[in-house]
Protein backbone atom coordinates (compact mmCIF):
# COMPACT_ATOMS: atom_id res chain seq x y z
CA UNK A 1 0.00 0.00 0.00
CA UNK A 2 1.46 3.34 -1.02
CA UNK A 3 1.52 6.27 1.33
CA UNK A 4 -0.30 8.40 -1.24
CA UNK A 5 -3.52 6.79 -2.30
CA UNK A 6 -3.90 6.65 -6.10
CA UNK A 7 -6.77 8.68 -7.40
CA UNK A 8 -8.88 8.07 -10.48
CA UNK A 9 -10.31 10.63 -12.84
CA UNK A 10 -14.08 10.88 -13.00
CA UNK A 11 -15.58 9.00 -15.93
CA UNK A 12 -19.02 8.63 -17.40
CA UNK A 13 -20.74 5.34 -18.18
CA UNK A 14 -18.92 5.08 -21.52
CA UNK A 15 -15.56 5.31 -19.82
CA UNK A 16 -14.92 8.84 -21.16
CA UNK A 17 -13.58 11.58 -18.93
CA UNK A 18 -16.28 13.97 -17.77
CA UNK A 19 -13.74 16.75 -18.21
CA UNK A 20 -14.08 16.28 -21.95
CA UNK A 21 -17.88 16.37 -21.87
CA UNK A 22 -18.03 19.89 -20.47
CA UNK A 23 -15.79 22.54 -21.93
CA UNK A 24 -17.62 25.62 -20.68
CA UNK A 25 -16.40 25.23 -17.12
CA UNK A 26 -12.76 24.17 -16.66
CA UNK A 27 -12.14 21.21 -14.38
CA UNK A 28 -9.09 20.24 -12.34
CA UNK A 29 -6.87 17.39 -13.33
CA UNK A 30 -7.18 15.54 -10.03
CA UNK A 31 -4.39 13.22 -11.02
CA UNK A 32 -2.04 16.13 -10.28
CA UNK A 33 -1.09 15.40 -6.68
CA UNK A 34 0.79 18.70 -6.40
CA UNK A 35 -2.47 20.59 -6.82
CA UNK A 36 -4.26 18.33 -4.41
CA UNK A 37 -1.98 18.82 -1.47
CA UNK A 38 -2.12 22.59 -1.71
CA UNK A 39 1.27 23.55 -3.15
CA UNK A 40 0.43 25.97 -5.98
CA UNK A 41 2.10 25.54 -9.33
CA UNK A 42 2.14 28.99 -10.86
CA UNK A 43 -1.23 30.69 -10.25
CA UNK A 44 -3.30 27.62 -9.49
CA UNK A 45 -6.42 27.92 -7.39
CA UNK A 46 -5.78 25.60 -4.45
CA UNK A 47 -6.14 25.47 -0.68
CA UNK A 48 -2.95 27.01 0.64
CA UNK A 49 -0.69 25.72 3.42
CA UNK A 50 -0.55 28.42 6.10
CA UNK A 51 -1.27 26.66 9.42
CA UNK A 52 1.71 26.01 11.70
CA UNK A 53 2.06 24.41 15.14
CA UNK A 54 0.45 27.31 17.00
CA UNK A 55 -2.38 27.31 14.49
CA UNK A 56 -2.94 23.57 15.03
CA UNK A 57 -3.00 24.03 18.81
CA UNK A 58 -5.40 26.93 18.35
CA UNK A 59 -7.79 24.78 16.31
CA UNK A 60 -7.77 21.73 18.62
CA UNK A 61 -7.97 23.76 21.84
CA UNK A 62 -10.44 26.21 20.31
CA UNK A 63 -12.77 23.50 19.02
CA UNK A 64 -12.60 21.30 22.12
CA UNK A 65 -13.08 24.08 24.67
CA UNK A 66 -16.52 25.16 23.58
CA UNK A 67 -19.81 24.70 25.36
CA UNK A 68 -18.95 21.33 26.89
CA UNK A 69 -16.97 22.61 29.87
CA UNK A 70 -19.88 24.95 30.71
CA UNK A 71 -22.70 22.43 30.12
CA UNK A 72 -21.16 19.07 31.03
CA UNK A 73 -20.31 19.71 34.73
CA UNK A 74 -24.02 19.40 35.39
CA UNK A 75 -24.42 16.18 33.39
CA UNK A 76 -21.31 14.56 34.84
CA UNK A 77 -22.26 15.38 38.43
CA UNK A 78 -25.88 14.27 38.04
CA UNK A 79 -24.84 10.82 36.82
CA UNK A 80 -21.68 10.41 38.92
CA UNK A 81 -23.55 10.83 42.20
CA UNK A 82 -20.88 12.78 44.13
CA UNK A 83 -18.24 15.43 43.65
CA UNK A 84 -15.33 13.02 44.11
CA UNK A 85 -16.73 10.57 41.56
CA UNK A 86 -17.41 13.44 39.16
CA UNK A 87 -13.75 14.53 39.31
CA UNK A 88 -12.67 10.95 38.68
CA UNK A 89 -14.99 10.85 35.64
CA UNK A 90 -13.46 14.07 34.33
CA UNK A 91 -9.97 12.65 34.72
CA UNK A 92 -10.85 9.30 33.11
CA UNK A 93 -12.62 11.06 30.23
CA UNK A 94 -9.53 13.19 29.67
CA UNK A 95 -7.22 10.17 29.67
CA UNK A 96 -9.45 8.31 27.17
CA UNK A 97 -9.61 11.27 24.81
CA UNK A 98 -5.90 11.94 25.30
CA UNK A 99 -5.16 8.40 24.13
CA UNK A 100 -7.55 8.94 21.23
CA UNK A 101 -5.67 12.11 20.37
CA UNK A 102 -2.37 10.20 20.26
CA UNK A 103 -3.94 7.64 17.92
CA UNK A 104 -5.22 10.36 15.61
CA UNK A 105 -1.77 11.92 15.66
CA UNK A 106 -0.35 8.70 14.21
CA UNK A 107 -3.08 8.45 11.60
CA UNK A 108 -2.68 12.11 10.61
CA UNK A 109 1.06 11.67 10.16
CA UNK A 110 0.69 8.37 8.29
CA UNK A 111 -1.97 9.65 5.86
CA UNK A 112 -1.02 13.31 5.25
CA UNK A 113 -4.16 14.25 3.32
CA UNK A 114 -7.21 16.21 4.39
CA UNK A 115 -10.49 14.55 5.30
CA UNK A 116 -9.72 13.10 8.73
CA UNK A 117 -11.93 10.12 9.54
CA UNK A 118 -13.20 9.99 5.97
CA UNK A 119 -9.72 9.61 4.47
CA UNK A 120 -8.61 7.04 7.04
CA UNK A 121 -11.72 4.90 6.57
CA UNK A 122 -11.64 5.20 2.76
CA UNK A 123 -8.05 4.06 2.44
CA UNK A 124 -8.41 1.11 4.81
CA UNK A 125 -12.03 -0.07 4.78
CA UNK A 126 -13.44 1.21 1.50
CA UNK A 127 -15.94 3.80 0.31
CA UNK A 128 -19.14 2.73 2.11
CA UNK A 129 -18.03 3.27 5.74
CA UNK A 130 -16.25 6.45 4.64
CA UNK A 131 -19.44 7.72 3.01
CA UNK A 132 -21.52 6.89 6.08
CA UNK A 133 -19.09 8.89 8.20
CA UNK A 134 -19.63 11.95 6.03
CA UNK A 135 -23.37 11.27 5.84
CA UNK A 136 -23.81 11.30 9.62
CA UNK A 137 -21.64 14.40 9.89
CA UNK A 138 -23.72 16.47 7.50
CA UNK A 139 -27.18 15.37 8.65
CA UNK A 140 -26.60 15.67 12.40
CA UNK A 141 -23.28 14.95 14.12
CA UNK A 142 -21.38 18.10 13.19
CA UNK A 143 -24.34 20.29 12.26
CA UNK A 144 -26.40 19.60 15.40
CA UNK A 145 -23.34 20.02 17.61
CA UNK A 146 -22.67 23.37 15.96
CA UNK A 147 -26.25 24.46 16.53
CA UNK A 148 -26.05 23.53 20.22
CA UNK A 149 -22.85 25.53 20.58
CA UNK A 150 -24.48 28.52 18.88
CA UNK A 151 -27.48 28.28 21.22
CA UNK A 152 -25.15 28.20 24.22
CA UNK A 153 -23.30 31.27 22.90
CA UNK A 154 -26.60 33.11 22.47
CA UNK A 155 -27.83 32.18 25.95
CA UNK A 156 -24.66 33.39 27.64
CA UNK A 157 -24.60 36.59 25.57
CA UNK A 158 -28.19 37.42 26.58
CA UNK A 159 -27.73 36.36 30.20
CA UNK A 160 -26.49 39.77 31.48
CA UNK A 161 -29.56 41.46 29.98
CA UNK A 162 -31.96 39.53 32.22
CA UNK A 163 -32.13 39.20 35.97
CA UNK A 164 -31.54 35.85 37.62
CA UNK A 165 -35.30 35.51 38.10
CA UNK A 166 -36.17 36.17 34.46
CA UNK A 167 -36.21 33.53 31.78
CA UNK A 168 -34.52 34.32 28.48
CA UNK A 169 -37.04 34.16 25.60
CA UNK A 170 -36.39 31.02 23.59
CA UNK A 171 -37.12 32.76 20.30
CA UNK A 172 -34.54 35.45 21.02
CA UNK A 173 -31.95 32.76 21.74
CA UNK A 174 -32.66 30.88 18.51
CA UNK A 175 -32.65 34.05 16.37
CA UNK A 176 -29.34 35.22 17.85
CA UNK A 177 -27.90 31.72 17.38
CA UNK A 178 -28.94 31.79 13.71
CA UNK A 179 -27.23 35.18 13.28
CA UNK A 180 -24.01 33.84 14.82
CA UNK A 181 -24.04 30.77 12.54
CA UNK A 182 -24.66 32.84 9.40
CA UNK A 183 -21.90 35.30 10.32
CA UNK A 184 -19.28 32.61 10.99
CA UNK A 185 -20.19 30.76 7.78
CA UNK A 186 -19.94 33.99 5.76
CA UNK A 187 -16.51 34.87 7.20
CA UNK A 188 -15.13 31.39 6.50
CA UNK A 189 -16.51 31.48 2.97
CA UNK A 190 -14.78 34.81 2.43
CA UNK A 191 -11.28 33.87 3.60
CA UNK A 192 -9.47 30.94 5.20
CA UNK A 193 -7.04 33.44 6.71
CA UNK A 194 -9.88 35.27 8.44
CA UNK A 195 -11.19 31.96 9.77
CA UNK A 196 -7.81 30.95 11.19
CA UNK A 197 -7.24 34.39 12.73
CA UNK A 198 -10.68 34.30 14.36
CA UNK A 199 -9.77 30.91 15.78
CA UNK A 200 -6.58 32.24 17.33
CA UNK A 201 -8.21 35.28 18.91
CA UNK A 202 -11.15 33.38 20.36
CA UNK A 203 -8.91 30.60 21.67
CA UNK A 204 -6.86 33.12 23.64
CA UNK A 205 -10.06 34.71 24.95
CA UNK A 206 -11.49 31.42 26.22
CA UNK A 207 -8.20 30.40 27.83
CA UNK A 208 -8.11 33.70 29.71
CA UNK A 209 -11.66 33.14 30.94
CA UNK A 210 -10.95 29.60 32.12
CA UNK A 211 -7.68 30.66 33.75
CA UNK A 212 -9.62 33.29 35.70
CA UNK A 213 -12.00 30.58 36.95
CA UNK A 214 -9.32 28.01 37.78
CA UNK A 215 -6.92 30.58 39.24
CA UNK A 216 -9.48 32.09 41.58
CA UNK A 217 -10.64 28.63 42.63
CA UNK A 218 -7.12 27.48 43.45
CA UNK A 219 -6.58 30.70 45.41
CA UNK A 220 -9.62 29.90 47.55
CA UNK A 221 -8.42 26.33 47.97
CA UNK A 222 -5.06 27.58 49.29
CA UNK A 223 -6.97 29.73 51.77
CA UNK A 224 -8.86 26.69 53.02
CA UNK A 225 -12.24 27.89 51.78
CA UNK A 226 -13.16 24.78 49.78
CA UNK A 227 -16.53 23.08 50.19
CA UNK A 228 -16.53 19.99 52.40
CA UNK A 229 -18.05 18.04 49.51
CA UNK A 230 -14.95 18.43 47.30
CA UNK A 231 -13.55 14.97 48.06
CA UNK A 232 -16.75 13.16 48.99
CA UNK A 233 -17.54 9.83 47.38
CA UNK A 234 -20.84 7.97 47.43
CA UNK A 235 -22.31 4.91 45.78
CA UNK A 236 -22.88 5.42 42.07
CA UNK A 237 -25.44 3.60 39.95
CA UNK A 238 -23.27 1.56 37.51
CA UNK A 239 -25.81 2.00 34.73
CA UNK A 240 -25.32 5.78 34.90
CA UNK A 241 -21.52 5.69 34.61
CA UNK A 242 -21.60 5.58 30.77
CA UNK A 243 -23.94 8.58 30.76
CA UNK A 244 -21.50 10.47 32.98
CA UNK A 245 -18.67 9.43 30.67
CA UNK A 246 -20.65 10.57 27.66
CA UNK A 247 -20.99 14.03 29.22
CA UNK A 248 -17.28 14.16 29.94
CA UNK A 249 -16.29 12.78 26.54
CA UNK A 250 -18.58 15.30 24.84
CA UNK A 251 -16.61 18.09 26.52
CA UNK A 252 -13.26 16.63 25.45
CA UNK A 253 -14.33 15.85 21.89
CA UNK A 254 -12.33 17.79 19.31
CA UNK A 255 -9.02 15.99 18.85
CA UNK A 256 -10.35 14.34 15.68
CA UNK A 257 -10.84 17.61 13.80
CA UNK A 258 -7.24 18.56 13.01
CA UNK A 259 -6.53 15.82 10.39
CA UNK A 260 -9.45 17.20 8.38
CA UNK A 261 -7.31 20.18 7.34
CA UNK A 262 -4.02 18.33 6.78
CA UNK A 263 -3.48 19.79 3.31
CA UNK A 264 -3.49 23.31 4.78
CA UNK A 265 -0.97 22.44 7.51
CA UNK A 266 2.72 23.20 7.07
CA UNK A 267 4.82 20.00 7.31
CA UNK A 268 1.82 17.92 8.52
CA UNK A 269 3.75 14.73 9.36
CA UNK A 270 5.52 16.67 12.14
CA UNK A 271 3.09 19.47 12.92
CA UNK A 272 -0.08 17.42 13.43
CA UNK A 273 1.33 15.06 16.12
CA UNK A 274 2.88 17.99 18.01
CA UNK A 275 -0.33 19.99 17.71
CA UNK A 276 -2.64 17.22 18.94
CA UNK A 277 -0.41 16.05 21.81
CA UNK A 278 0.24 19.59 23.07
CA UNK A 279 -3.42 20.52 22.77
CA UNK A 280 -4.71 17.51 24.71
CA UNK A 281 -2.24 18.18 27.54
CA UNK A 282 -3.46 21.79 27.77
CA UNK A 283 -7.13 20.80 27.61
CA UNK A 284 -6.99 18.07 30.26
CA UNK A 285 -5.17 20.38 32.67
CA UNK A 286 -7.55 23.30 32.11
CA UNK A 287 -10.68 21.13 32.41
CA UNK A 288 -9.60 19.51 35.68
CA UNK A 289 -8.62 22.84 37.25
CA UNK A 290 -11.87 24.47 36.08
CA UNK A 291 -14.04 21.72 37.53
CA UNK A 292 -12.16 21.80 40.81
CA UNK A 293 -12.79 25.55 40.92
CA UNK A 294 -16.51 24.99 40.28
CA UNK A 295 -16.75 22.52 43.14
CA UNK A 296 -14.75 24.77 45.47
CA UNK A 297 -17.17 27.68 45.11
CA UNK A 298 -20.52 26.05 44.29
CA UNK A 299 -22.28 23.27 46.15
CA UNK A 300 -23.44 20.19 44.20
CA UNK A 301 -27.04 21.36 44.59
CA UNK A 302 -26.21 24.76 43.10
CA UNK A 303 -24.43 23.18 40.13
CA UNK A 304 -27.30 20.78 39.45
CA UNK A 305 -29.88 23.58 39.59
CA UNK A 306 -27.79 26.01 37.51
CA UNK A 307 -28.45 26.65 33.83
CA UNK A 308 -25.19 28.60 33.51
CA UNK A 309 -22.53 27.20 35.84
CA UNK A 310 -19.75 29.56 34.79
CA UNK A 311 -21.97 32.64 35.17
CA UNK A 312 -23.11 31.57 38.64
CA UNK A 313 -19.46 31.09 39.53
CA UNK A 314 -18.79 34.64 38.33
CA UNK A 315 -21.62 36.02 40.46
CA UNK A 316 -19.97 34.53 43.56
CA UNK A 317 -16.37 35.50 42.81
CA UNK A 318 -16.37 38.49 40.45
CA UNK A 319 -19.21 40.54 41.92
CA UNK A 320 -20.36 43.32 39.57
CA UNK A 321 -17.96 42.05 36.89
CA UNK A 322 -19.74 38.71 36.65
CA UNK A 323 -20.94 39.65 33.15
CA UNK A 324 -17.36 39.33 31.87
CA UNK A 325 -17.60 35.60 32.57
CA UNK A 326 -20.76 35.42 30.48
CA UNK A 327 -18.93 37.20 27.68
CA UNK A 328 -15.98 34.80 27.99
CA UNK A 329 -18.33 31.83 27.62
CA UNK A 330 -19.89 33.40 24.53
CA UNK A 331 -16.49 33.96 22.93
CA UNK A 332 -15.50 30.40 23.81
CA UNK A 333 -18.55 28.94 22.10
CA UNK A 334 -18.17 31.13 19.02
CA UNK A 335 -14.53 30.05 18.73
CA UNK A 336 -15.54 26.39 18.91
CA UNK A 337 -18.26 26.97 16.32
CA UNK A 338 -15.79 28.71 14.02
CA UNK A 339 -13.35 25.82 14.30
CA UNK A 340 -16.04 23.30 13.40
CA UNK A 341 -17.23 25.32 10.42
CA UNK A 342 -13.62 25.71 9.25
CA UNK A 343 -12.62 22.03 9.50
CA UNK A 344 -15.76 19.96 8.81
CA UNK A 345 -16.38 21.21 5.24
CA UNK A 346 -12.88 19.99 4.33
CA UNK A 347 -14.23 16.47 4.87
CA UNK A 348 -17.03 17.15 2.39
CA UNK A 349 -14.47 18.73 0.04
CA UNK A 350 -12.30 15.60 0.03
CA UNK A 351 -15.35 13.31 -0.25
CA UNK A 352 -16.30 15.15 -3.43
CA UNK A 353 -12.75 14.87 -4.74
CA UNK A 354 -12.95 11.11 -4.19
CA UNK A 355 -16.23 11.01 -6.14
CA UNK A 356 -18.36 10.10 -3.11
CA UNK A 357 -20.12 13.46 -2.86
CA UNK A 358 -21.56 15.82 -5.50
CA UNK A 359 -18.85 17.37 -7.64
CA UNK A 360 -19.64 20.92 -6.62
CA UNK A 361 -18.65 20.23 -3.00
CA UNK A 362 -15.05 19.85 -4.17
CA UNK A 363 -14.82 23.29 -5.76
CA UNK A 364 -13.02 26.44 -4.62
CA UNK A 365 -13.89 30.11 -4.99
CA UNK A 366 -11.73 31.60 -7.73
CA UNK A 367 -10.60 34.67 -5.80
CA UNK A 368 -11.13 33.74 -2.13
CA UNK A 369 -9.61 30.24 -2.46
CA UNK A 370 -12.04 28.71 0.05
CA UNK A 371 -14.25 25.59 -0.38
CA UNK A 372 -17.32 27.81 -0.46
CA UNK A 373 -19.94 25.22 -1.54
CA UNK A 374 -18.79 22.76 1.14
CA UNK A 375 -18.98 25.45 3.84
CA UNK A 376 -22.32 26.76 2.61
CA UNK A 377 -23.81 23.25 2.65
CA UNK A 378 -23.69 23.24 6.46
CA UNK A 379 -25.71 26.45 6.79
CA UNK A 380 -29.24 25.25 5.86
CA UNK A 381 -28.89 22.07 7.94
CA UNK A 382 -27.75 24.01 10.99
CA UNK A 383 -30.55 26.55 10.62
CA UNK A 384 -33.13 23.76 10.28
CA UNK A 385 -31.69 22.09 13.38
CA UNK A 386 -32.29 25.30 15.33
CA UNK A 387 -36.01 24.84 14.67
CA UNK A 388 -36.05 21.51 16.55
CA UNK A 389 -37.42 22.05 20.05
CA UNK A 390 -35.35 19.35 21.74
CA UNK A 391 -32.12 19.78 19.81
CA UNK A 392 -30.12 17.98 22.50
CA UNK A 393 -31.93 14.73 21.72
CA UNK A 394 -30.35 14.77 18.25
CA UNK A 395 -26.89 14.73 19.81
CA UNK A 396 -27.95 11.86 22.08
CA UNK A 397 -29.16 9.89 19.06
CA UNK A 398 -25.85 10.21 17.24
CA UNK A 399 -23.42 10.01 20.15
CA UNK A 400 -23.61 6.24 19.83
CA UNK A 401 -22.69 6.27 16.13
CA UNK A 402 -20.07 8.99 16.51
CA UNK A 403 -18.15 6.87 18.98
CA UNK A 404 -18.69 3.79 16.86
CA UNK A 405 -16.94 5.55 13.97
CA UNK A 406 -14.16 6.72 16.28
CA UNK A 407 -13.63 3.11 17.36
CA UNK A 408 -13.55 1.98 13.73
CA UNK A 409 -11.08 4.73 12.87
CA UNK A 410 -8.68 4.00 15.74
CA UNK A 411 -8.87 0.28 14.86
CA UNK A 412 -7.03 1.21 11.66
CA UNK A 413 -3.79 1.42 13.67
CA UNK A 414 -3.56 -2.27 14.71
CA UNK A 415 -5.12 -3.30 11.39
CA UNK A 416 -2.53 -1.29 9.46
CA UNK A 417 0.36 -2.60 11.56
CA UNK A 418 -0.72 -6.13 10.56
CA UNK A 419 -1.82 -5.51 6.98
CA UNK A 420 0.81 -2.97 5.93
CA UNK A 421 3.79 -3.37 8.27
CA UNK A 422 6.16 -1.52 5.92
CA UNK A 423 4.00 1.58 5.56
CA UNK A 424 5.94 4.68 6.57
CA UNK A 425 4.75 6.00 9.94
CA UNK A 426 6.54 9.21 10.96
CA UNK A 427 4.80 9.08 14.36
CA UNK A 428 3.95 5.80 16.11
CA UNK A 429 2.16 5.14 19.38
CA UNK A 430 2.62 1.99 21.48
CA UNK A 431 0.23 -0.63 20.14
CA UNK A 432 -1.42 -0.97 23.55
CA UNK A 433 -2.85 2.58 23.34
CA UNK A 434 -5.32 2.05 20.48
CA UNK A 435 -6.56 -1.11 22.22
CA UNK A 436 -7.09 0.85 25.46
CA UNK A 437 -9.09 3.48 23.57
CA UNK A 438 -11.09 0.89 21.63
CA UNK A 439 -12.01 -1.16 24.71
CA UNK A 440 -12.86 1.96 26.74
CA UNK A 441 -15.08 3.34 24.01
CA UNK A 442 -16.66 -0.07 23.41
CA UNK A 443 -17.57 -0.27 27.09
CA UNK A 444 -19.30 3.09 26.89
CA UNK A 445 -21.12 2.18 23.65
CA UNK A 446 -22.27 -1.25 24.85
CA UNK A 447 -23.54 -0.06 28.22
CA UNK A 448 -25.22 2.88 26.50
CA UNK A 449 -27.13 0.41 24.37
CA UNK A 450 -28.40 -1.04 27.64
CA UNK A 451 -29.08 2.34 29.30
CA UNK A 452 -30.61 4.18 26.32
CA UNK A 453 -31.51 1.62 23.63
CA UNK A 454 -34.18 3.86 22.08
CA UNK A 455 -31.77 6.75 21.43
CA UNK A 456 -29.08 4.42 20.10
CA UNK A 457 -31.61 2.67 17.85
CA UNK A 458 -32.74 5.95 16.30
CA UNK A 459 -29.14 6.96 15.68
CA UNK A 460 -28.39 3.63 14.03
CA UNK A 461 -31.46 3.81 11.78
CA UNK A 462 -30.65 7.38 10.70
CA UNK A 463 -27.08 6.31 9.93
CA UNK A 464 -28.26 3.34 7.85
CA UNK A 465 -30.39 5.67 5.72
CA UNK A 466 -27.11 6.64 4.12
CA UNK A 467 -26.74 3.16 2.57
CA UNK A 468 -29.46 3.58 -0.10
CA UNK A 469 -28.19 7.11 -0.71
CA UNK A 470 -24.71 5.68 -1.32
CA UNK A 471 -25.90 2.99 -3.74
CA UNK A 472 -28.12 5.38 -5.69
CA UNK A 473 -25.79 8.37 -5.72
CA UNK A 474 -22.33 6.74 -5.81
CA UNK A 475 -22.41 3.03 -6.66
CA UNK A 476 -25.02 3.28 -9.46
CA UNK A 477 -22.94 4.41 -12.45
CA UNK A 478 -25.42 3.75 -15.28
CA UNK A 479 -27.76 6.61 -14.47
CA UNK A 480 -30.15 7.81 -17.19
CA UNK A 481 -28.81 10.53 -19.44
CA UNK A 482 -31.37 13.05 -18.20
CA UNK A 483 -30.11 12.55 -14.64
CA UNK A 484 -26.53 13.22 -15.73
CA UNK A 485 -27.57 16.33 -17.62
CA UNK A 486 -29.55 17.56 -14.62
CA UNK A 487 -26.54 17.09 -12.34
CA UNK A 488 -24.28 18.90 -14.81
CA UNK A 489 -26.74 21.81 -15.06
CA UNK A 490 -26.94 21.96 -11.27
CA UNK A 491 -23.15 22.02 -11.03
CA UNK A 492 -22.89 24.77 -13.64
CA UNK A 493 -25.56 26.86 -11.89
CA UNK A 494 -23.78 26.63 -8.55
CA UNK A 495 -20.46 27.47 -10.23
CA UNK A 496 -21.90 30.62 -11.78
CA UNK A 497 -23.72 31.69 -8.61
CA UNK A 498 -20.82 31.00 -6.23
CA UNK A 499 -18.02 31.73 -8.72
CA UNK A 500 -16.23 28.46 -7.97
CA UNK A 501 -14.17 25.95 -9.98
CA UNK A 502 -12.24 22.80 -9.25
CA UNK A 503 -8.59 23.19 -8.28
CA UNK A 504 -7.00 24.43 -11.49
CA UNK A 505 -5.06 27.14 -13.28
CA UNK A 506 -6.19 30.71 -12.76
CA UNK A 507 -5.69 31.44 -16.43
CA UNK A 508 -8.24 28.77 -17.38
CA UNK A 509 -10.55 29.96 -14.60
CA UNK A 510 -11.16 33.09 -16.61
CA UNK A 511 -13.42 30.94 -18.80
CA UNK A 512 -15.95 30.88 -15.98
CA UNK A 513 -16.25 34.64 -16.09
CA UNK A 514 -16.59 34.61 -19.88
CA UNK A 515 -19.25 31.90 -19.66
CA UNK A 516 -21.18 33.88 -17.02
CA UNK A 517 -21.10 37.05 -19.11
CA UNK A 518 -22.26 35.21 -22.21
Amino acid sequence: MENNMPRQRKKNNDGESLDEDVDEIPQVDISDSTALIGHPKGNEIVLERNIGILGCISFVVGITIGSGIFISPKGVLANAGSVGCALVIWFVSGVICGIGGLCYAELGATFPRSGGDFTFLLENFGPLPAFLRVWTSIIAVRTASGSVIAITAAEYLLKPMFSSCQEIPEQAVRILAAFVICTICALNCRSATIGSHIQGVFTVAKLIGLLVISGSGLFLLCQGKANNSLMTFSATDPSKVPLALYSGLFAYSGFQHLPQITEEVINPTRTIPIGIVSSMAIIITIFLLTNIAYFIVLTPEEILSSSAVAVDYGRYELGPLWWTMSLAVTLSCIGSLNGGIFTTPRMFFVASREQLFPEVFGMIHINWKTPLPAIASMLPVMLLTLMVSDIYSIINYFSFMRWTFLILTVAIIPYGRWKHPNLKRPFKVPLILPFIFIFSALFVVIVSLYSAPYDCGIGLVLTLTGIPVYYVGVWWKNKPQWVKELLIKFTHSVQKICYVVSQESKNNAAKVEDHEIS
